[in-house]
Order: structure tokens, then sequence, then C-alpha cells
């Protein structure tokens, strides 16, 4: 019968209709992510993360949160500590400085950029100008130039120091002292000559980086000279390095001065050391008088004060 017949489709399952619900309700879903407000909008913090590699994979986060680095260890302390040597009991004037060759922090007495004649202890800087002049100009030293250069050094030998002296140009050498190792209170002697070179302690121990660092000698003799200073011998041999125990004492170069000045009626004796982390210059006048024991022993003593006691 014709009431009876159905339309097409009208047999559909309501199964249809609910997955086309479903469909309708995850893009409304999908779209909700993406206004602003929604609670669905992904925040700052929700970037996905990459577990297998252990890394985001959204944006970098702010570098500024991130720990600081450990911070290097400190320096070990130098062997010497800034004290008021006032209670000494040394007659005359004295002066002293120690340069830390890690961070070229300078320590000394009130009076450290004061000078005083250098006698000896200029033969240091004469040797190693010497051999950086003859390095630069692509020659050798002979083995009795060489035998000459350790006499000075070791023996403190005059006339073979007046001999390199006049080589390497004689005050035009301690100009190039003067600019190179970055000297501030120092000057030429007023005859030329390089027993009368003004240093001061600072500038004494500006000389010791200045040779340890190889500005001086260059770098094919400075191994060189640091060795025969470590060798000197015989009256030479006093002052800063006498203050540390023997096994040290070797460790230490040196290069010391000492002459009695009859114009001025005074005893100069210079001390110059250069040891592992530190350089040290120390400085001494008093009347003549006393002889060159009394500023040999002082150049020690004042060193020994200036050792921090674990030393």
């Amino acid at each position: 019968m014709a009431g009876n017949r159905r339309r097409p489709g009208s047999d559909r399952s309501p199964l249809l209709y609910s997955a086309v619900a479903v469909i309708l309700v995850g893009l409304v879903l999908v779209s909700l992510r993406f206004v602003p407000g929604s609670p669905l909008r992904p925040t700052a913090g929700s970037h996905p993360v990459d577990t297998a590699a252990g890394r985001s994979t959204g944006t970098p986060t702010n570098r500024d949160a991130r720990p600081e680095p450990s911070p290097s260890p400190s320096l070990t302390p130098l062997p010497f500590e800034a004290t008021d040597l006032d209670d000494l009991n040394i007659k005359g004037w004295y002066a002293w400085s120690v340069l830390d060759k890690r961070t070229g922090k300078i320590i000394g007495s009130k009076n450290m950029a004061e000078t005083s004649t250098t006698a000896s202890m200029i033969k240091s800087w004469i040797v190693a100008d010497y051999l950086r002049r003859t390095a630069d100009a692509g020659q050798t030293p002979s083995d009795s130039k060489l035998d000459d250069a350790t006499q000075i050094i070791r023996d403190s030998d005059n006339t073979r120091a007046e001999q390199f002296y006049n080589s390497v140009g004689r005050s035009a050498s301690i100009k190039r002292l003067i600019q190179m190792c970055d000297l501030t209170d120092s000057k030429v002697a007023s005859d030329g000559g390089w027993s009368r070179t003004a240093l001061s302690p600072r500038d004494t121990a500006r000389l010791g980086l200045c040779i340890d660092d190889g500005r001086a000698a260059g770098p094919k003799w400075t191994k060189w000279l640091l060795n025969e200073m470590r060798l000197v011998r015989g009256a030479g041999d006093f002052g800063i390095r006498k203050a540390f125990p023997a096994n040290v004492q070797k460790t230490i170069a040196i290069k010391n001065g000492w002459i009695d000045r009859t114009r001025e009626q005074e005893m100069h004796i210079n001390c110059l050391a250069i040891g592992d982390t530190w350089t040290m210059g120390v400085m001494v006048r008093y009347p003549i008088g006393m002889g060159y024991d009394y500023g040999m022993k002082n150049c020690e003593k004042i060193t020994e004060a200036l050792l921090r006691p674990a030393t």
C-alpha cells in the first residue's frame, strides 16, 4: 500500500548522527585553543618535551634564568703579606716590593717608588738585553760570549759587564729597559754608567717579571738566563732567597747589587728575586762605615718579616 512506503534514507542508524556530533564537538574544542583567554589555550611553559632526547622542542627557556657557573678556585696566596716593618730596628733607608706574576698586583712599602742606585743588580738586564738583541739579529752568541755572560750573572764580573754594556749601547740599553719593562720610577744615570742606574724596589719587581715572562731576554734565551740566575754563587748569593728553606732557595732566581758610594758616604745594597708565582725587590742604604754585611743581612731580614707564618 502506498501509505506504508518508506522514504529513501529514512532507515539511517542513530550512530551516524552521534559520529557527526562528536566530530563537530572536536572541531569546536580545537578552535577554542586559539581563542585568547580560553582555558584551552596553551601557556608559555606548556611546550612539548622530547623525552627521548631529554630537551625541549618548543620555545627555549630564558638563558638568564639558568644557574651561574661555579666560580673558579681562588689563587693560592703569595708567601708574603703586606706588613708594617717600622719595628725592624734597621738603620738608614730601606724599601721593598712584591709583584704577583699571576695577576700583576704589586704590594710594598710606602716608599717603594723611591729609587736607589742598582750597582750589580742591573747586570741581569744588561745580559738579557745582549741576548735578545743578538737573537733578533739572527745570530747566536759564541761559547766564549756565553761564558762571559755566565760570569757576569753568577760571579758579578765587572769587567765583562762593562764590555757587554758597551755592546748594547750603554744608556740606550737602560732606556730600553724602562720602556720594554714598563718601569715608572727609574732613570738613566747622569754619568751614563750602569752602576748608577736609578731603580726603585717597585721597578725592581717589574724587572723581575720582565725577565721571567720573556720580554727581556726573548723567547730563545729566557730559560737559560733564569737558570744562570738560580746558580748565583759566592759573594753575590745573599738576601731574599736566604729567607726560604734550602729546598726552595735553589728554585729562586736572583741578582743582587752591593757597592760603597764614597761620594754619598753610603752603602747601597739591592736584591732582586724571581720565585714561582712572584718577583721581589728589596733595597737598603745606610752609612758607609757599617760595611757590606749589614745590608746583605737586612735584605734577608726584611724578607723574613714579610713571609707568612706557614712558609
